[in-house]
């Protein structure tokens, strides 16, 4: 199995007696253009901003850990992330968290730039509860994606069972569900934030506010928070790629020749015949056998064949005489 180790020293804190709070920063769509034509996005399976309080000390040593965390082009599968902390646990390696799926990939170019993160079967630990979760979670997903000339999408889903310190849990859309363990401190579940803009889409699955007191293996207390899935993008500068429709086949129209046929009335074209509004094409078919001039040739024609048939009468009546 895949793991992240990180060493936290806290020599400078122990110096300053400074008390430290961090806290992570949450998924948000800011505005703006990326430059050099391309969308940037990125993705995260867990982010850590934790403060953990020793017992035997009067410091707070903070807990800063990501895993998976990604920016485009990439993507990352590991599944452990382990950290170690100076007074912790006895300077024991503390598994934040295992998970059986834990991936992020993302992508940008000049036309669309996307990020998810998945995490599947997954459990997260604090310093001081080595032996009770602090949450499991059978699967959280995040998603977004911006498509130049296209409104961002953000999506986050949290399917299956979720407990939080040994308590099963009912998320809400509503608003955030506490969950209160005497003796061991408060859990604070936010379900599924998403945020979009004209050009930047980002999703959480889980947030987490965390406000526990293990008083176990030096550690008194842990503030903080744990966000669980997280995906950010930004549109590309371009615009979108334009997909030209294939040209329908038409009819075309008939005109009238020589003798002047009907002329086209309104512009409408064959198939719709049979409103009674008379199409070009039917008109011209029917009166294909004449036009509007039609009586006056013919008219025309019968004058003349009536004085040439007198002509030939007077002709030979001269000769006979």
């Amino acid at each position: 199995m895949n793991s992240n180790t990180f060493r936290m020293p806290a020599a400078v804190l122990l110096a300053t007696g400074a008390v430290v709070l961090l806290t992570a920063p949450p998924a948000s769509a800011t505005g703006g253009t990326p430059t050099g034509g391309e969308g940037t996005s990125g993705a995260v399976v867990l982010r850590t901003g934790l403060d953990v309080g020793l017992l035997n000390k009067t410091v707070h040593v903070p807990l800063k850990a990501t895993l998976n965390e990604v920016s485009a082009p990439a993507k990352a599968e590991k599944t452990a992330l382990t950290v170690t902390l100076d007074g912790v646990e006895g300077n024991r390696p503390v598994s934040v968290l295992r998970a059986d799926v834990a991936t992020s990939k993302a992508t940008a170019d000049k036309t669309k730039a996307e990020a998810e993160a998945n995490l599947a079967k997954a459990r997260v630990h604090v310093p001081g509860l080595p032996l009770l979760s602090l949450i499991e979670v059978e699967k959280v997903t995040s998603k977004a994606v911006c498509e130049a000339g296209k409104k961002p999408v953000a999506s986050a889903n949290v399917l299956g069972t979720v407990t939080a310190l040994g308590k099963k849990v009912t998320l809400s859309a509503g608003g955030p569900t506490k969950v209160e363990v005497p003796g061991v401190g408060m859990v604070s579940l936010e379900l599924s934030s998403t945020e979009t803009t004209s050009t930047t889409a980002a999703a959480a699955a889980l947030r987490l506010k965390v406000a526990v007191n293990p008083l176990n293996l030096n550690v008194a207390q842990v503030d903080g928070e744990i966000v669980l899935a997280e995906a950010h993008c930004e549109s590309p500068k371009g615009s979108a790629p334009t997909t030209k429709a294939p040209e329908q086949p038409g009819i075309k129209t008939q005109t009238g020749t020589g003798t002047g046929g009907a002329t086209a009335g309104s512009g409408t074209t064959a198939g719709s015949g049979g409103n009674g509004s008379g199409t070009t094409a039917d008109a011209n078919l029917a009166e294909t056998g004449g036009g509007s001039l039609t009586p006056y040739i013919t008219g025309g024609a019968l004058t003349l064949l009536a004085l040439g048939g007198g002509a030939l009468f007077l002709t030979r009546r001269g000769k006979t005489q």
